[in-house]
C-alpha cells in the first residue's frame, strides 16, 4: 500500500507546484549546415521525446527545471548524448556527423539511472530497433543468438533461454522494460512469456548485476524494453504480417499509440503459430509446434514534474513437448497414446504437418500488471516500480485423460523497486533503494509433483554512486539481500477415479498416503557489488574495467525437488542444505569508435562458488540408482555444489569506411572456457571437468548494404549476406551421458528490404526477407535440448538425437496505420 501510494498519490501533490521550462533548436548537419527533419530528440529518464520539422527545429515544453541526459539521433548520423541543465538552458541546436559509431549511445539497464554506453564501465552491449529487424526470429530471446557473449538454449523453435558467458537458467535474469520476469525459469521447457513484437530494444549486461536487481542477476541481466511513447499530438500505429518457410510459421501484431498533450496511451494485439519444424535427416520434428497470443496496453501521463504510467500485458501459449520417441526400424516419430505406454503408433504425416495442436502439450499464461512513477522534486528525483504477475503453467501429460494436467503450477508475484536519485554532492550522483518481491507457488493442483507449494519473500537495499572526472567515469555500488523460503508438507493419495496422485491431507489410518515433501524453511542472505572506471582517452578510444560480486540463493527446484519432471526422463531430487551462490568476475574492455572502423575487445574472468549442478546418484553396488514409477524405471539426479571458474572474452570489429559509410562489414568472436575446480566434496573426473552447456568458439561474420539514397520508390534499402562458423565441441560435461562431442558447422544467411513510398515520399509499408541456413545443412547445435532426444541412438545410421531447423525464409510486412505520423525511437 505504501508503494502504490507512492505511485499515484506522489504525481498528484506536486502538479501545481512543479517548475517547468521548454527546449527548443535547429538539428542541421554538420558538413553542410543542411537541417535535419526527422530527427529524436530524447529524454531518457523522462522517457519523453520530439521529431524535428521539415525545416530542422524542434520544441519541447513541459520540461522540468533540472539537469538531464539529452539524446539526439538520426538514422546514418553519429548520435549526440549530453548533460543539459534546463534551469539555465532552454535553446539548444546540435550538428549531427556523417559518422556511424554507436559509442554514444544511451544504455538504462545495470546503473541507477540512463548513461552514456562509452560512460558506463558495466559491460553492456545494445540491440536497437533496427537490429532486431535485420536479425528477426522465432521468439524474442533467439534474437540475441549472434550477440557476441550471448547464446540461447532451446527446444524447439519457440522455447529459448538466454546464456551469458556461459550460465543460464536462473543465474540470467530477464526483464521486461526494466521489471523483472518472473515464470517458472527453473525448468527445461520454459521459455520467456513475452510477446516478441512487443520488444523495441533489448540491452544486455554481461556480468554481475546484483547490485541493481538481486538475486538471479548472477550472470547478467536481459533487458527487454518496448517503444517508448509517441510524440505530443501524434497517433500512430502499425500491422505487421511475418511468414516462415519452413515450419509454416504465421505470425501477426498490430498495435496504436497516442499522446495528447502528455496523456499517452497504446495497446497491441499478436498471435502466432507454427507446425512442427523440418530438417533433411529427421524430417518434421514431432512436439515443436505451437500456438500463441499476446495482448497487452498502457496509459500515463507526462508532465514537467515527471511521469506516471500504468501497462498490462497477457501471454497465451500453447507448446507441444518433443520426447523424441522413434520406430526403431523406419526412425519415424511416434506418439505416446495409452497411460501403460506399451505401444507407441507411428505419427501420420497429414498429423506432422498440421497446425493442431496435441494432446499431450504444455499451455502457458502469463498476466502482468505494473504501475511505475518518476518523479522530479527539485535536483531529486524519486522512482517507483511495483508489478504484479501471474504465472499459470500446466503440463498435459496423459494421454487418455486430456483434460487432467499432470504439472499444475500457479505462481504469483508481486515486485516492488524504490530508488531515489538525490542531488549531486562534488561531483558524485547518488542513488538510494530498495527492491524485491514476493511469492506464492502453488503446486498442489495436476497429478505430477516436482516442486512443493512455497512461499518466498526477497528484500534487498542498495546504494550506488557516480562520480565524472573530466574524462575519467567512476561506478561504485553496495547491497544486501535476504530471502525468506518456506514450503508446506505435501501429502498424496491415488485418485480412485483415474489412479493418479493427488494432494489430500493427513490420515494416519490411510497407508496408501505418501509424504511427497517435507515442510521446510530457511533464510538465505548475501551481499554484492561493483566497482568500475571507464577512461576516454579521446574521442574515439575508452578503456573499461569493472569487478563485480554477484549473489543467487537456490531456486525452489535445487532446493526442494523430487519426482519425474515430463519429458527430462529421470527423477529429480533437490538439496534442502544447498548455501547460496557467490561469484566475483573481472572484465576489462578496450572499445574504439571510429570514421572507418568501430572495433572492441572484451576480456573477463568468472570464479564461483557454490555452484549448483546435478550429479547422479549410485546404488550401493556402484550401478545407478533407480526410481520406479508407472512400470518405468528412472535413473536418479541430485543437485550439489562445487567451484566453477569461467573465463574468455569477445572480439568484435565493423568496417564502414568513409564516404561508404552505407557500407558494413562486421566480424565477431566469442569465447567462452569453462571449469569444475572442486570443493563442496565433489570429485573431479575426465567426465565432470568441464561444465554443462557451454558454447563452443564462434564466430559471426556480416556484408551489409545500407542505402542512404532512395532507388525510385525504395527507400532504406538493406542487403546482407552472413556467414556463422561454430567450432568442435570437445570440452563438455560427459558424465551420465548428460552431453555428447558436438562437431563443429557453418551457417549461411541473406536478406534485404526496403521501405516502399507513394508519389509524395510517404512511407506505404516496409518489408524484409530474411533467410536462415540456406544450404540446408542438418547440423547439430550443442545448445539445443533436443540432440539429446533420441530413444534409439543405436540405429544404423551413425546419427542419434534429433538436428536443428532446416533452411527458412521468412517474410515481413509492416504497414503503418496513419502513414503521415510521426515516431520517436530511443
Amino acid at each position: 500500500m505504501v508503494a502504490l501510494s507512492f505511485l499515484f498519490c506522489a504525481p498528484l501533490s506536486v502538479i501545481g507546484s512543479a517548475e517547468k521550462t521548454e527546449l527548443t533548436g535547429t538539428i542541421t548537419e554538420k558538413a553542410t549546415g543542411d537541417p535535419i527533419p526527422g530527427a529524436q530528440v530524447w529524454f531518457p529518464d523522462l522517457r519523453r521525446g520530439t521529431t524535428s520539422k521539415a525545416d530542422g527545429t524542434y520544441v519541447m515544453d513541459d520540461l522540468p527545471t533540472t539537469k538531464l541526459l539529452i539524446k539526439v539521433s538520426m538514422i546514418g548520423f553519429g548520435t549526440i548524448t549530453e548533460m543539459i541543465d534546463l534551469a539555465a538552458v532552454n535553446k539548444r541546436d546540435f550538428a549531427l556527423s556523417g559518422s556511424v559509431t554507436e559509442m554514444n549511445e544511451v544504455v538504462v539497464t545495470g546503473g541507477s539511472k540512463a548513461t552514456e554506453l562509452r560512460r558506463d564501465p558495466t559491460p553492456t552491449v545494445l540491440l536497437d530497433p533496427r537490429y532486431i529487424a535485420l536479425h528477426a526470429s522465432t521468439n524474442a530471446i533467439e534474437t540475441l543468438n549472434r550477440v557476441p557473449g550471448v547464446s540461447t538454449l532451446t527446444t524447439g523453435p519457440n522455447v529459448s533461454k538466454p546464456y551469458i558467458r556461459g550460465l543460464g537458467y536462473n543465474r540470467v535474469l530477464t526483464l521486461l522494460d526494466g521489471t523483472r520476469q518472473e515464470g517458472q525459469q527453473w525448468g527445461d521447457e520454459h521459455g520467456v512469456e513475452v510477446d516478441q513484437f512487443l520488444v523495441d530494444r533489448v540491452e544486455v549486461v554481461k556480468g554481475p548485476a546484483s547490485l541493481m536487481y538481486g538475486s538471479d542477476a548472477l550472470a547478467g541481466v536481459v533487458n527487454m524494453i518496448p517503444a517508448p511513447p509517441v510524440a505530443a499530438g501524434t497517433i500512430s500505429g502499425n500491422v505487421l504480417a511475418d511468414l516462415g518457410s519452413n515450419n509454416g510459421a504465421l505470425a501477426g501484431s498490430a498495435n496504436i499509440d497516442g499522446n495528447h498533450k502528455g496523456f499517452i496511451w497504446g495497446a497491441r494485439l499478436s498471435h502466432k503459430q507454427a507446425t512442427n519444424y523440418k530438417n533433411k535427416y529427421d524430417g518434421r520434428v514431432a512436439g515443436t509446434k505451437y500456438n500463441e497470443t499476446d495482448a497487452g496496453g498502457y496509459i500515463g501521463i507526462d508532465r514537467s514534474w515527471g511521469y506516471a504510467h500504468a501497462n498490462f500485458s497477457l501471454y497465451d501459449a500453447l507448446q507441444e513437448i518433443p520426447d523424441g520417441s522413434r520406430d526403431s526400424t523406419s526412425r519415424k516419430f511416434t506418439e505416446r497414446i495409452s497411460e501403460v505406454d506399451t505401444v507407441r503408433p507411428i505419427i501420420p504425416e497429414g498429423v506432422l504437418g498440421s497446425y493442431t495442436i496435441g494432446t499431450l502439450h504444455q499451455r502457458v499464461q502469463h498476466y502482468r500488471a505494473r504501475a511505475v512513477s518518476n518523479i522530479i522534486l527539485g535536483n531529486t528525483r524519486l522512482a517507483a516500480d511495483v508489478a504484479f504477475q501471474r504465472s499459470i503453467r500446466r503440463e498435459y501429460s496423459h494421454p487418455e485423460y486430456a483434460d487432467i494436467a499432470g504439472l499444475y503450477l500457479v505462481l504469483n508475484t508481486l515486485s516492488y523497486d524504490l530508488k531515489a536519485h538525490l542531488p549531486e554532492r562534488h561531483g558524485w550522483e547518488p542513488t538510494l533503494g530498495i527492491n524485491g518481491m514476493v511469492q506464492h507457488n502453488d503446486a498442489d493442483r495436476g497429478s505430477e509433483f516436482v516442486i512443493p507449494t512455497y512461499a518466498s519473500t526477497d528484500i534487498g537495499p542498495f546504494a550506488h554512486m557516480r562520480k565524472r572526472f573530466g574524462r575519467l567515469d567512476l561506478s561504485a555500488g553496495a547491497r544486501y539481500d535476504v530471502r525468506l523460503f518456506k514450503s508446506d508438507a505435501m501429502l498424496t493419495k491415488p485418485d480412485p477415479s483415474t489412479g493418479f496422485d493427488a494432494v489430500t491431507t493427513a490420515n494416519a489410518n490411510d497407508t496408501t498416503i505418501t509424504e511427497q515433501f517435507a515442510s521446510y524453511k530457511h533464510t538465505f542472505s548475501g551481499g554484492s557489488g561493483s566497482l568500475g572506471a571507464a577512461f576516454n582517452l579521446n574521442e574515439r578510444l575508452t578503456l573499461k574495467a569493472n569487478v563485480a560480486r554477484g549473489y543467487r540463493a537456490p531456486n525452489a527446484a535445487e532446493i526442494s525437488a523430487k519426482g519425474v519432471h515430463p519429458g527430462t526422463g529421470f527423477e529429480q531430487l533437490g538439496d534442502a542444505d544447498l548455501r547460496p551462490e557467490f561469484n566475483v568476475q573481472e572484465d576489462v574492455g578496450l572499445f574504439y569508435g571510429g570514421t572507418h572502423v568501430t572495433a572492441s575487445v572484451e576480456l573477463f574472468h568468472n570464479s564461483i562458488s557454490n555452484y549448483i549442478y546435478n550429479e547422479k546418484l549410485l546404488n550401493t553396488v556402484g550401478d545407478d540408482s533407480l526410481f520406479a514409477q508407472g512400470g518405468s524405471s528412472y535413473p536418479v539426479f541430485k543437485f550439489r555444489q562445487t567451484g566453477a571458474r569461467l573465463f574468455g572474452g569477445e572480439l568484435s570489429i565493423d568496417i564502414h569506411p568513409h564516404p561508404w559509410d552505407w557500407l558494413h562489414f562486421e566480424n565477431a568472436v566469442s569465447l567462452v572456457l569453462a571449469e569444475n575446480i572442486s570443493g563442496g566434496g565433489a570429485i573431479i573426473t575426465d567426465g565432470t571437468r568441464y561444465l554443462p552447456l557451454i558454447p563452443p568458439l564462434h564466430t559471426n561474420s556480416e556484408l551489409r548494404a545500407d542505402l542512404k539514397k532512395p532507388v525510385g520508390r525504395f527507400a532504406s534499402i538493406f542487403i546482407k549476406l552472413g556467414l556463422q562458423v561454430y567450432a568442435a565441441q570437445d570440452r563438455f560435461f560427459a558424465a551420465y551421458g548428460t552431453e555428447t562431442f558436438t562437431p563443429g558447422y557453418t551457417l549461411l544467411d541473406a536478406g534485404l528490404g526496403a521501405d516502399v513510398r507513394d508519389a509524395k515520399g510517404a512511407k506505404l509499408f516496409s518489408f524484409t526477407v530474411l533467410g536462415s541456413n540456406l544450404m540446408d545443412l542438418a547440423y547439430q547445435s550443442n545448445m539445443n535440448r533436443l540432440k539429446y532426444f533420441d530413444s534409439y541412438p543405436v540405429n544404423g545410421t551413425g546419427r542419434s538425437g534429433i538436428y536443428n531447423m532446416g533452411s527458412n525464409i521468412s517474410v515481413r510486412i509492416n504497414v503503418p496505420i496513419v502513414p503521415h505520423s510521426k515516431e520517436v525511437a530511443r
